[in-house]
């Protein structure tokens, strides 16, 4: 399978573009309308306005089964320390997880699918905004994404550094780590800090919990189980002499399996109500759900897999490879789609720099990979 070398030239452009004019997530305004014009000037049926920046492209192509491939559009608030020319024109934002490049892939991918036509069904291409912690895959389900546009199966990928260029990865179930956010609120006695005796120390008590709350995945759950409690931030106190009435701690819960999360849940709110009581202390936990794991179906999967190895060959794909405890929002379209996300190896001579780092740049040799995946899978798929 052979791409037209101008597609390929096209594609980094437009990725190159993206990548100077990054916008956060349901800001992607001029990204969005960028997309919308393209999609349109491929002669596909374009819808807009699903979670506000949202577009959803339909290609149809005679009968057959209606599938969906997802790209994700948003940047992050980082301030970008590379020095290529397509670097960062907007303070403070960047492109550090490849954005640009899936959202490039996915336009290209569309454009030779509209010319080629080798397949029989439709596709639904999915331009997603605010991936990143936001929950625009959720909010585009909320808004009608499966009543409105019906599919069998979808489909995402992601570049993944540390895979080399040229292999996939992909897995018959979890992928990405489920993500919940806590805040937890410790409130004790102001006093002296010369005279503790006369208060309720909340500050020591932040102590204990934040260590009780490592032994949650070390002793309260099975080795084989997966979960990573993290606190982030403490925050109290004004004066050095003052003992503070409050202490709050924020952190996130990272789980592989549905049933960890829940459990985790518990003994956190278990920690965090009785702990705190001996030392006259109240404890108070407030819950920002996040993202469900990232499990894929196992025929989606299997598909991808078939696709990969027929363009990649056998020993450049990944299965069941050990999932990753970041996490991911494509879950929540997961949850109401059969579906499956996969990595794409993003590493050339040159080792990329991690994910969500200022030093990151996409990795512009992946792109002609990624459109001959894309068209491969459809293919595959949606079989003439």
């Amino acid at each position: 399978m052979t791409l037209p070398t101008a597609l390929i030239e096209e594609a980094i452009r437009w990725r190159q573009q993206l990548h100077r004019q990054p916008e956060l997530g349901y800001q992607e305004h001029q990204t969005s309308e960028f997309v919308a014009q393209q999609l349109a000037a491929f002669g596909l049926q374009v819808h807009r306005g699903l979670a506000g920046t949202g577009v959803i492209a339909t290609l149809e192509n005679g009968p057959g089964p209606t599938i969906g491939l997802r790209a994700d559009m948003d940047a992050l608030p980082i301030t970008e320390k590379g020095d290529s020319p397509w670097r960062s024109q907007r303070p403070g934002v960047m492109h550090a997880c490849g954005h640009d490049g899936h959202t490039a892939i996915l336009l290209a991918a569309a454009k030779q699918l509209a010319q080629t036509r080798q397949f029989s069904g439709t596709v639904h291409f999915i331009f997603q905004p605010a991936e990143e912690n936001l929950g625009g895959a959720r909010k585009m389900v909320e808004e009608g994404l499966f009543r409105r546009f019906p599919m069998e199966n979808i489909y995402a990928m992601h570049n993944w550094p540390g895979l080399p260029l040229g292999t996939l990865a992909v897995n018959p179930g979890a992928m990405m780590a489920s993500l919940d956010s806590f805040e937890i609120t410790l409130s004790g006695k102001s006093c002296h800090a010369a005279m503790p005796e006369s208060g309720a120390d909340p500050m020591v008590v932040a102590a204990e919990l934040i260590l009780a709350l490592q032994t949650i995945p070390s002793r309260r759950l099975s080795p084989l189980a997966s979960a990573v409690v993290s606190v982030t931030q403490i925050q109290g106190g004004e004066a050095i002499n003052v003992i503070p009435e409050q202490i709050t701690l924020r952190g996130t819960v990272r789980c592989l399996q549905s049933d960890v999360r829940h459990k985790v849940r518990g003994l956190i709110e278990e920690f965090v109500t009785s702990l705190p009581r001996p030392f006259a202390v109240e404890g108070e936990i407030h819950w920002y759900p996040g993202y469900p794991v990232t499990a894929n179906h196992a025929q989606p999967a299997e598909q991808v897999r078939d696709a990969a190895q027929k363009m990649l060959g056998s020993e450049n794909v990944r299965w069941q490879v050990n999932p990753s405890m970041a996490s991911e929002d494509f879950a929540c379209m997961l949850e109401s789609c059969p579906g499956a996300y996969f990595w794409l190896g993003a590493d050339g001579a040159t080792p990329s720099a991690p994910l969500h780092n200022a030093c990151y740049d996409f990795n512009d040799a992946l792109i002609p990979v990624a459109i001959r995946f894309w068209q491969a899978l459809v293919e595959n798929v949606l079989k003439r």
